[in-house]
């Protein structure tokens, strides 16, 4: 052996190598291990430190010299369970495989991280690797199959990061995790963004108010009610109601025209409207009203006092263009053009051109909010 380190004789050092087990002389397999790793014989010097029973000290080798932890790699470092295991064995297979885990997730290997974590028992540091690794599918899975709260909540968590709006799986998903992680406030936060997704890209009123009123049954559910959860039950219930009576105002509009405008002149005056109702939307279907019935005076009275409301407004948004030159044209009155006002059909000279987008948005959910869950996990909503 001595020649062998003397002479540079990897071959045979190699050979007498394979005479070392885990009753060889620790001075003995250390001086191997030096000499391999010190001529970048690593592969070797990996190989005599798993074969002596020393997976920490491949460790060290892989991460001070930048070796990739393999997934075969790490199955050679990993420690079987004994059928009778005793605690302190226990205790350093667990140690091992965690120390295991956070190498690969250092190394940005997350997959295989959140594999030795799970093996190690830790499920919920496993989740966070598999979190990092942005697999989504994979994230869903461990969570179905942990049964755990913490792992639930953290999963639906991370899956309202994701473009939730426009897949109605993953809105289920986020709803049924929370359902079963029993976070009855995230679940009401939930629903609340629901609502507004509602009244923002489809005007739908009616889904809105009921996500509202679901997020309010959830808050109702919390076991313990502190002035805030109070506070936020109060608001909930005044948004509900401004929603509720614009949503009947549109409803009343095929039969009674009249008096859903006046129901809509009188949402108006609410302070509060704004924090559950877009005013626009309010002013739009009045103006579009008075338009139709020939009140184009009415109608342009309420185009100036919308754009003193909502200084920043593009009438365009809640009006529809060829109502607003209607409007324009019967009172002999020029478009207007900048901040708050809508382009003409016509650009003149000196106008910047915009592209119209059209958009044709799909219902965000066929369920409504009161039976999604039902669908979802088989329970009551909440």
């Amino acid at each position: 052996m001595e020649l062998c380190f003397q002479y540079d004789r990897f071959d045979l050092l190699q050979q007498v190598a394979k005479e070392i087990d885990v009753q060889s002389d620790p001075a003995t397999v250390d001086r191997c291990v030096k000499f391999f790793s010190s001529h970048g014989e690593f592969e070797r010097a990996i190989d005599l430190l798993i074969k002596v029973g020393k997976h920490s000290d491949v460790l060290d080798i892989c991460l001070t010299n930048y070796i990739t932890i393999s997934e075969e790699l790490a199955e050679r470092m990993t420690i079987a369970k004994a059928t009778e295991e005793t605690p302190e064995e226990a205790s350093q297979r667990i140690t091992l495989l965690e120390k295991l885990a956070e190498a690969c997730a250092f190394q940005g290997n997350h997959h295989l991280a959140a594999k030795k974590f799970t093996q190690a028992g830790n499920k919920v540091k496993a989740m966070k690797a598999l979190l990092k690794s942005g697999d989504t599918a994979k994230i869903i899975f461990f969570a179905q199959v942990s049964r755990q709260r913490d792992i639930y909540i953290m999963a639906a968590n991370y899956l309202q990061t994701l473009d939730w709006r426009s897949d109605p799986e993953i809105m289920k998903s986020i709803i049924g995790f929370y359902t079963k992680g029993k976070s009855q406030e995230s679940l009401a936060g939930f629903y609340d963004a629901c609502a507004q997704v509602e009244i923002d890209e489809f005007q739908n009123y009616d889904k809105a108010m009921g996500a509202l009123s679901e997020s309010l049954k959830c808050l109702g559910k919390m076991k313990t009610r502190t002035p805030s959860i109070e506070a936020k039950m109060q608001f909930l219930k005044d948004r509900i109601t401004l929603v509720g009576k614009f949503a009947e105002a549109r409803k009343l509009y095929e039969d009674r025209p009249d008096d859903s405008v006046h129901m809509c002149s009188l949402l108006l005056d609410e302070p509060s409207l704004d924090t559950a109702v877009r005013v626009g939307d309010v002013y739009g279907m009045m103006i579009e009203h008075y338009a139709q019935t020939g009140n184009h005076q009415k109608a342009y009275s309420l185009m100036e006092e919308m754009r003193e409301r909502i200084p920043s407004v593009n009438m365009a948004f809640y009006v529809d263009m060829q109502t607003i030159e209607l409007v324009h044209s019967s009172l002999g009155l020029p478009m207007k053009h900048g901040m708050g006002a809508e382009m003409s059909r016509e650009p003149q000279q000196g106008d910047i051109d915009e592209e119209e987008v059209e958009s044709d948005p799909e219902e965000l959910i066929e369920e409504d909010y009161s039976t999604v869950n039902l669908t979802t996990t088989g329970t009551s909503s909440c």
